[in-house]
C-alpha cells in the first residue's frame, strides 16, 4: 500500500485535516478491509478500479466514483475490485458544514455522490478535472480552489458547538459535556441539536470516537498494554476501553492488532 498525506491551505486549516492519497496494485486474491470509524467526513475521488461496500444487510454495492462518505458509528468492509487509486479530503468533524445546506446527520453512515450535494453540472466538472489532472499537486490546487470558491463567509460553526469540539479534541475526548458545559446545563439539548444537525453525530458520541482514535494510536505506534491504554484515556478501567472498542470496530483490541482484514484502517492510524 502506498498512502501518502498532504495538508491543505492555511485559508482551510481549520477545516480540513488533510489531503491523502491510496494507491494498491490488483492482486489475483483481494482482501477485504474493515473500515472503522474515525470522526471525520470525507470526500473522496476513485480514480482507479471500482470499490466494492458491503452493507450492514449483507448486500454489495459499488461506491460511487465521487462521494462524500458521512460520519460512520460502526465499521464496515470495503473490497477493490482492481487497483486502488484513490485521492481525498479528509475534513475535521465541522468542516464539511461550511460547503453544503443540507443538514450533516443526513450524510450519517452513508457514500453519497457529489451530484446530490452541489448541481450536476458543478460536480461533474469537479469530478472530470479532478481525473485528468496530471498529479497529486495540481488535484490539490483543483479541490481547493473550488473549497475556497464555496466558503461563505456568513457561514459560520455557531460558538458552542465550536467551543464543545475543541474542548473534547484538546482532552482526546475524555471531558464529559455536563463539565464542558458546567456554567449551563440547561444548553445540553440545545447543543445536541445543533451538533446533530452541524457535526452529524451527537457530543457523546463524537468524544467516544475521539478517545477511541487516541488509544488506537497508542496501540498501534507505542505498543502499550491495554491497561496502561485505558488509563492513559480515561477509560474507568480495561474492560470499559474494550467495551467500547468493540462497539466502534466490531472486535476486540487483540483481535484487531495484526489482523490482515484491518491493514488499512491500521495504515490511516499510524
Amino acid at each position: 500500500m502506498d498512502y501518502q498525506t498532504f495538508q491543505p491551505h492555511p485559508d482551510l486549516e481549520p477545516l480540513i485535516s488533510c489531503y491523502w492519497t491510496l494507491k494498491v496494485p490488483k492482486t489475483d486474491h483481494p482482501e477485504k478491509q474493515r473500515i472503522i470509524p474515525d470522526g471525520t467526513i470525507e470526500m473522496a475521488f476513485i480514480l482507479g478500479d471500482d470499490i466494492k461496500r458491503y452493507t450492514s444487510q449483507g448486500d454489495v454495492i459499488i461506491q460511487p466514483r465521487a462521494l462524500i462518505l458521512g460520519h460512520t458509528i460502526e465499521p464496515f468492509f470495503i473490497e477493490p475490485t482492481g487497483s486502488v487509486d484513490t485521492f481525498a479530503i479528509r475534513f475535521y468533524p465541522y468542516g464539511f458544514a461550511n460547503f453544503v445546506s443540507v443538514p450533516i446527520n443526513a450524510l450519517a453512515n452513508t457514500e453519497t455522490p457529489l451530484a446530490q450535494l452541489f448541481d450536476e453540472v458543478t460536480a461533474n466538472k469537479l469530478e472530470q478535472d479532478i481525473i485528468h489532472a496530471k498529479n497529486t499537486e495540481q488535484r490539490i490546487e483543483i479541490i481547493e480552489s473550488f473549497l475556497i470558491d464555496k466558503l461563505n463567509d456568513s457561514t459560520t460553526i455557531d460558538t458552542i458547538v465550536k467551543s464543545t469540539l475543541d474542548t473534547l479534541f484538546a482532552s482526546n475526548g475524555s471531558t464529559p459535556i455536563n463539565t464542558i458545559l458546567k456554567d449551563n446545563l440547561s444548553k445540553r439539548r440545545q447543543l445536541e441539536r445543533k451538533f446533530i444537525k452541524q457535526i452529524g453525530v451527537s457530543p457523546k458520541q463524537l468524544g467516544k470516537l475521539i478517545r477511541l482514535q487516541s488509544a488506537l494510536k497508542a496501540m498501534l505506534n507505542e505498543g502499550e498494554d491495554l491497561t496502561q491504554i485505558a488509563h492513559q484515556n480515561s477509560y474507568y478501567d480495561q474492560s470499559h476501553f474494550i467495551k467500547d472498542f468493540k462497539e466502534f470496530t466490531g472486535v476486540s483490541p487483540k483481535e484487531f492488532v495484526g489482523n490482515e482484514s484491518m491493514a488499512l484502517s491500521s495504515l490511516f492510524y499510524k
